[in-house]
């Protein structure tokens, strides 16, 4: 198969090409047009499939549920907002529940399903701090265990591929180590850790910070914390929630100019209640509010999580925020795949790379999403 446009992504800018496509993997690029292309998409733009490395769920499923066509729902609809590969993310909750949705995930992954594809799960909780724990469940979070986690690690059948954790709760760093060894990616998260603390969870194999400026200390001129961390360490990844609702186009701004270019990772972090109506949902075992603006709320007030697509975030950060397109676009493509270790063969076009790519319009809707090269949504029906 062959796909062309006037605008193909290639190595920062767009420029006409030919995208050959063959087992699912891009075989070949070759700069112009051709006459024999099976999919001509004149002047719109060709892009990476974008990759959601942190989301709870979405079309009325959670991750924390045991609902398998739940998760497939939710697959299949992504790759109407570009979403080619994701990690469903499970929120703190009483380990027969969390048992029960590892298990699940694992499933359906061994059993097939449609649409996006399912990269491994992030496992978000319970090894977090009470402090800043936002909407996380109280009762269930607690400091990391290794030998708890290894019994999480056995009902996922070994597919946890990141974590998020505070590392000043993580005695020893042992969690982060065992994590870090095993190729999870340890993120920093709903933490009170001080500068120093997150220096030397880096140094231990800590990656990521999980969504920068929510669940964590204002930064302080004298108290850097996570967030200074965030801001100061080179290489170290940090995450946007790129509604313009969690964090304003202003931060969300700051972090892109103040981070290297391969070092921020746009992310959804989108709850059940995404595709749904306005209304009362359950997170964590806990009623959350739906708002007229996408934003969900516990009913003290407490903000949950978001419904954004994230062809809408692509579109928050580059004309909203003024983030460079670039930069924007590599922030949810090639970086979590670098992040989770799979920029190998996803998040470019290029040959030898997974066929999972994006035709985007002008105004960021998607017109059409190939997956691994198949055909996952397209406009036309």
């Amino acid at each position: 198969m062959i796909i062309q446009s006037e605008r193909v992504w290639l190595s920062g800018g767009f420029y006409p090409a030919t995208i050959h496509i063959e087992n699912g993997r891009i075989s070949n690029v070759a700069m112009g047009l051709s006459d024999n292309a099976n999919f001509d998409f004149a002047k719109r733009r060709i892009i990476p499939g974008l990759i959601d490395s942190h989301a709870h769920g979405g079309w009325d499923y959670d991750t924390n549920e045991n609902n398998p066509e739940g998760l497939r729902r939710w697959a299949a609809n992504l790759p109407a907002e570009g979403v080619t590969a994701f990690c469903p993310t499970t929120v703190t909750d009483e380990d027969a529940t969390l048992i029960s949705a590892l298990e699940n995930i694992s499933r359906v992954m061994d059993e097939g399903y449609a649409g996006a594809e399912i990269l491994g799960i992030h496992f978000e909780g319970p090894f977090l701090c009470q402090k800043y724990r936002g909407a996380q469940p109280e009762k269930q979070i607690r400091p990391a265990s290794v030998v708890e986690f290894q019994a999480f690690e056995k009902a996922a059948r070994n597919r946890i591929v990141a974590i998020t954790l505070a590392p000043e709760n993580d005695k020893g760093l042992a969690l982060t180590r065992y994590c870090a060894q095993r190729g999870i990616a340890v993120n920093m998260g709903h933490s009170d850790a001080s500068f120093e603390q997150v220096l030397e969870a880096v140094a231990n194999g800590a990656k990521n910070v999980t969504h920068v400026y929510n669940g964590m200390a204002k930064y302080v001129n004298r108290e850097p914390g996570l967030l200074g961390a965030a801001f100061r360490l080179d290489g170290l990844y940090g995450e946007v929630i790129a509604d313009g609702i969690f964090v304003s186009l202003v931060s969300a701004s700051h972090l892109y100019r103040v981070k290297n270019d391969d070092d921020v990772i746009m992310i959804s972090d989108s709850m059940k209640s995404k595709g749904c109506p306005p209304g009362r949902y359950m997170f964590g075992g806990e009623p959350m509010i739906l708002g007229e603006d996408g934003a969900t709320r516990r009913e003290n007030g407490v903000l949950v999580g978001s419904t954004l697509h994230l062809n809408r975030g692509l579109y928050n950060m580059v004309e909203g925020a003024m983030v460079p397109f670039g930069a924007a676009l590599k922030s949810c493509t090639i970086n979590p795949a670098r992040l989770l270790g799979l920029d190998g063969h996803k998040g470019k076009l290029q040959r030898g790379y997974d066929a999972d790519i994006v035709v985007l319009e002008d105004n960021y809707d998607v017109h059409t999403t190939f997956c691994c090269g198949e055909v996952a949504y397209s406009v036309a029906g």
